[in-house]
Parts: C-alpha cells; structure tokens; sequence
C-alpha cells in the first residue's frame, strides 16, 4: 500500500486498558457476531455490547423521522449549524441507531454539532440499494429543513463509511448537491475481500467469514463484488466532497482506506488519511474511555472546522 499518511498518531498510553479492551472484544464480539450465529442473534449481541456506553452530558437526545426513517438526534444546547448525517456499521446487517450512540453523542459534544442517526434499512430483509435509496432520502430531507449543503456533513464506520462514500457518489450521478465533507471510520470499501490485511497481533473485532455472510446477504444475486454501488474503491471517484479517513493498523480493513485515499487523490480528491498503530476497527467507539479515541474525534473537529462553509 502506497497512499500517504500525514498524520503522526499519538504515543501509545493506557496500554492496560487497550489490552483488556482488546481480550474483551475478541471473545463476546469476534467471537459471537460471525456465522452460524444467526443474524437475529447477532443483532442482540451488538445490542448489550453497546448499551453499556456511556455518553457525554449536556447532549440532548430525541427520536425523529427523516427520510420516512427512524432517526436519533444528538444535539448539543448551542450549536454552530452544522449536521452530521451519521450511518452506522454493522456490515448491512446489523446495527443500529440506538447501537452508536454513544461516537455519535461525543462528535455531538465535541463538534458542537447536530448529528442525526439514521436507521436506515438492513439487509437480508432489505438487500442492496435499499440503504443507499434511504441515505439519499434522508440527505434530501435535512435540505427541506433547511440545512444547507455546506452545513451538511456525512459522517459513517465501516458499512457506514461504504454507505457515505455510495451515497455521496450516487448524490453526484443525479445532479444534486453533496455533502460539504465524508468522515468515515475504517470504512468498507471493496467487497470482493481480496486485499483484507493480516495485522500481526490479529483483528480483535472482525473475520472475513462475517465479512462475506454480510456480502452474500446485502448483494443481490448476479451483482458483482466490485459493482461501485457495492465497492466505491472501483467507482470513478471524480467529484468526491473532502474526505477523512481514520483507519487502525491493527484491522483486516485497514488496506480498504489505504487503496481508496490512493485512488481518490489521483481523482484530485482532497483527502486526509489518518493510521492509528495497536488499534483496531472502529475505535473511535471507545470514546469517553480511550484517550486516543478522544484525540481521533478532535481529529475529526478539526477536519470539519477547516472545511466549514
């Protein structure tokens, strides 16, 4: 992998933490959220993993409807007019609003933004383009209400970094106006799982037997793996808004925001790739409790303020 990182992570610290983290997460996620366990099951689980986490005070939290979608709005009491459209991962099958919102409440804090959680539609009930078609709807729906585009942020972790990437293209295709900025979290970017990274330590989190139960579920019959609707790294990435990528070494994902951030600045993307060493996917969800994931979504503020309209 050649794309460029200009971005030092910090030193490694709490390394007791990481480690217990890191055992905690192999046993009751990677362990319990892969096939056979059904996927009904595997919705549970993620479920009691996350509602455990703790959110940061002084954010408002309220359910609503945006694109004929549940959503859940993190608000902080005084805002600076931006909104993140938040999509979730979970590989298109699972999660939820409710399963992220504790990230979604810090970038909230942190931000000094709205971020709205979109419970867009999952698969296999709903296979490919349903999640795309709602993420579009619900992107509609924040210009009715009066956001501008340049207010408008998406925001989005592995299937959910796939989601903001498709969306933003598809937004592209049609004429209408983009997102003035894409934050994602070690998203998913090519389907086909040829290129997915050994880290020597070991992913704590996924396994490609999920990762192609997920495909098998979410494509279509007769789709193929690197349909750009599915694998944005294979889409004519011209156009793209600005993009950061935060992404861990220590994750079978991790060459997915490597080959993109390549592909997108060839594309004269303005992209910010960012690698965290002894770190694993989607982190950044330990927010509240690692430093490091508190350092990455200031990270993240700092992107978006440089990139306010």
């Amino acid at each position: 992998m050649t794309a460029s990182a200009e971005f030092m992570a910090p030193p490694v610290d709490q390394m007791l933490l990481r480690r217990v983290l890191r055992a905690l997460l192999r046993v009751f996620f990677r362990g319990l959220v892969r096939p056979p366990m059904p996927i009904a099951g595997q919705r549970r689980v993620l479920r009691l993993l996350t509602a455990i986490g703790k959110s940061p005070r002084g954010i408002a939290r309220s359910t609503g409807t945006l694109g004929n979608r549940p959503c859940e709005w993190h608000k902080p009491p005084d805002g600076c007019g931006m909104v993140m459209l938040y999509l979730h991962g979970g590989a298109y099958i699972i999660g939820g609003a409710n399963t992220h919102r504790t990230l979604c409440a810090h970038l909230a804090k942190r931000g000094q933004m709205d971020v709205c959680a979109l419970d867009y539609r999952l698969a296999p009930e709903h296979p490919y383009p349903a999640a795309r078609d709602d993420a579009v709807a619900a992107f509609e729906a924040l210009l009715a209400l009066g956001y501008a585009p340049g207010q408008i942020v998406f925001g989005g972790d592995s299937a959910g970094g796939n989601l903001c990437l498709t969306t933003s293209l598809c937004l592209r295709d049609l004429g209408r106006p983009q997102p003035v900025a894409l934050v994602c979290f070690s998203p998913l970017t090519d389907f086909s799982c040829a290129h997915l990274h050994q880290p020597a330590a070991g992913d704590p989190l996924l396994q490609r037997a999920w990762l192609v139960q997920a495909r098998s579920l979410y494509a279509p019959p007769g789709l193929n793996h690197d349909h750009p609707g599915l694998s944005p790294l294979f889409a004519d990435l011209h156009g793209l808004p600005a993009l950061l990528l935060q992404v861990g070494e220590d994750e079978i994902l991790r060459n997915d925001s490597l080959r993109l951030a390549e592909k997108a600045r060839a594309s004269g993307a303005d992209v910010r790739l960012q690698r965290y060493p002894n770190l694993w996917h989607v982190f950044q969800a330990h927010a509240g409790t690692l430093k490091v994931a508190d350092f990455a979504i200031d990270e993240v503020v700092s992107f978006l303020r440089h990139h306010r309209v």
